[in-house]
C-alpha cells in the first residue's frame, strides 16, 4: 500500500468501516481531483474485491457494458459475459459473484463517480437501492463504498434520499483538499524540499488539490512549476478550468458565471447582489448553484459578525480558480510566471490570497493562539461609512465564549512587515471603530498574522498583543 498522506480523520473513518460487524454503506464526496478514488484503493487494497466507475456523460448501454467488463475481470471469466438488459439484472450479477467471497471474509465493493452512472433514463438508482435493502444490507461482512465529484448530488440524491436509501448511509466523509501541513508532507514523500514560502506561493495557484501537487518537480522552484503546470500549453492547468465545470454539474455555464462574478469582488458578495449581477430570479436555480459550488468547495458561505443567516455572504475560495481568472486565462502563454510576479497586480492579489488561506487554517491559528479548547465563531466585519465617517472592514475576527475578540491583520509579505505611523493608525481606527459601532463589552486583541512576522518597533510593541506567522499555518 502507498503512504497516505493526512487525511487522518478520513482513515480512522475506514478502519471502522473495515472493522464492524455490520454492513457498511459508506458515502464520499469532494471536488474533482482531490483524491477521492486514491484514498480508497489504498486503504481498501487488501478488501477491495469489485471496483467500477461511471462514465461520463454516455448512455446506459455503454456504462452497463463496462460494468460488465469490469465483472468478467473480477471474475477472471475466460469468456465475454452477455450484456444484462438493466441494472437490476447487472446487480444480480454481483450478488452471485459476491456471495461465496462474503461467506469467507470481509469485502468492500467499490462504486467510483456514482453520479455518472445515473444516466438519463437508466434507473440506476431505484436499481442500487433494492440491490441494497433486499441483500446487501443483510451481509455483515459487505462495505458499499459510493463516492462522487459532484457533491451536491450526493447529498440530495444519496444522503438525503427520501426513497429507499432514506437513513441507510452508515458513514459519510467529505474530502476536502490539503491543509498547508499536508502539503508539505505530500512534497517532502516526493523528495521535493521546497522551504515553506515557496510552498505558500506554490498553494496560491494550485491549493492543496493533490492530483495539481503532482506536477510538482524535484529540483524546480515554485516559479518554474507554476510557469510550467499554468502558462504552456501542455501544461495540466493551461485548460483545466473549463473541463473541471464541465464534469462536474449540468448546465454548468451558471456555475461559471457565478465563479466569474465572486472573482471580481474580494470581499465577497451577498445572495441578492448575486442574483442582480447574473440576472437570474431568486429561487430553485440559484439556491441550487450556490449549494453546489458550496459542497464542492469552490465557494464559501459566511454570516458578518453581527448579522444572521440571511446576510451570508459568498466568497470563491478555491485557489486554482482565483487564480486562473487573475492570471491565466488572459495571459495563456504570452508573457512567463516570473515576469508577471514582479508586477504590483500579483503583490496586491497575494495579500488577498493570503487571507483566504488563513481563514481556511483557522483551526491552526487557533492553536497558535492557545484557544482551541473554547468555543469561537469566525467571521468579517463592515462598516461603510458615510460623508461624516470613515468606513472601516476586518477581514477575519475571532469571538471567543471567553469574553474576548480576536481581530486579525493578515499581511502577505517578502520580509518581516513593518508597521510604521500611518499603519499604525488605521489599526487604531480599525479597534476604535469596530468597539464604538458593535458595543461590545468584550475584550479586543490585535493578533498579527503574517509570513515572516512583524518587525519589532514602536508600533509593534503598541499595538500587537499576539502574532503568527507563516510556520503557526503549517503545524
Amino acid at each position: 500500500m502507498k503512504t497516505i498522506i493526512g487525511r487522518e480523520l478520513e482513515k480512522k473513518i475506514l478502519r471502522e468501516v473495515i472493522e464492524s460487524d455490520n454492513a457498511e454503506l459508506v458515502v464520499i464526496y469532494g471536488r474533482r481531483r482531490v483524491g477521492k478514488t486514491f484514498l480508497i484503493r489504498e486503504f481498501f487494497e487488501k478488501e477491495l474485491v469489485f471496483e467500477f466507475s461511471g462514465q461520463y456523460d454516455v448512455k446506459t448501454k455503454i456504462q452497463l457494458q463496462n460494468f460488465t467488463n469490469k465483472l468478467d475481470q473480477s471474475t477472471k471469466s475466460a469468456f465475454p459475459s452477455s450484456l444484462p438488459s438493466n441494472w437490476t439484472e447487472a446487480l444480480n450479477r454481483l450478488k452471485t459473484y459476491l456471495n461465496p467471497i462474503l461467506d469467507k471474509k470481509k469485502a468492500v465493493v467499490f462504486f467510483d463517480e456514482f453520479p455518472c452512472i445515473d444516466s438519463p433514463k437508466s434507473d440506476f438508482l431505484s436499481s442500487f437501492d433494492y440491490f441494497w435493502n433486499d441483500w446487501a444490507s443483510k451481509k455483515d461482512n459487505l462495505k458499499v463504498i459510493i463516492c462522487g465529484s459532484a457533491a451536491s448530488w450526493m447529498i440530495r440524491k444519496v444522503i438525503q434520499n427520501k426513497g429507499g436509501l432514506h437513513n441507510r448511509i452508515t458513514k459519510k466523509i467529505r474530502l476536502l483538499p490539503f491543509t498547508l501541513k499536508e502539503t508539505e508532507k505530500y512534497l517532502q514523500s516526493k523528495n521535493i524540499t521546497l522551504d515553506r514560502f515557496q510552498i505558500l506561493q506554490l498553494y496560491m495557484a494550485f491549493g492543496g488539490v493533490p492530483h495539481y501537487l503532482k506536477e510538482v518537480k524535484k529540483g524546480e522552484s515554485t516559479n518554474q512549476t507554476i510557469d510550467n503546470v499554468c502558462f504552456k500549453k501542455e501544461g495540466l492547468l493551461f485548460g483545466e478550468f473549463d473541463s473541471l465545470f464541465r464534469s462536474l454539474f449540468k448546465n454548468h455555464e451558471t456555475h461559471v458565471q457565478l465563479i466569474r462574478e465572486l472573482s471580481k469582488k474580494n470581499s465577497g458578495l451577498t445572495r441578492n447582489e448575486l442574483l442582480q449581477k447574473m440576472s437570474i430570479k431568486s429561487g430553485g436555480t440559484a439556491s441550487l448553484v450556490i449549494e453546489e459550488l458550496e459542497e464542492s468547495g469552490f465557494v464559501t458561505g459566511y454570516i458578518p459578525f453581527g448579522k444572521n443567516k440571511k446576510d451570508f455572504v459568498y466568497k470563491l475560495t478555491d485557489e486554482y480558480c482565483l487564480f486562473y481568472l487573475k492570471f491565466i486565462e488572459n495571459n495563456k502563454g504570452k508573457q512567463s510566471w516570473v515576469f508577471m510576479q514582479n508586477a504590483q497586480s500579483w503583490k496586491s492579489w497575494a495579500g488577498f490570497s493570503f487571507e483566504s488561506i488563513c481563514q481556511k487554517h483557522i483551526r491552526e491559528i487557533k492553536k497558535a493562539l492557545g484557544i482551541s479548547g473554547i468555543y469561537a465563531e469566525e467571521s468579517s466585519w463592515r462598516f461603510r461609512g458615510d460623508e461624516k465617517e470613515e468606513g472601516s472592514q476586518i477581514d477575519l475576527l475571532i469571538d471567543r465564549k471567553d469574553g474576548c475578540i480576536n481581530i486579525c491583520e493578515m499581511k502577505f509579505s517578502e520580509f518581516e512587515f513593518v508597521i510604521d505611523k500611518k499603519y499604525a493608525a488605521d489599526i487604531a481606527h480599525k479597534i476604535s471603530t469596530f468597539k464604538e459601532v458593535t458595543k461590545t463589552k468584550k475584550t479586543v486583541f490585535f493578533t498579527a498574522v503574517s509570513t515572516h512576522g512583524f518587525k519589532n518597533n514602536e508600533y509593534k510593541l503598541r499595538w500587537v498583543q499576539s502574532e503568527i506567522t507563516m510556520n503557526d499555518l503549517f503545524a
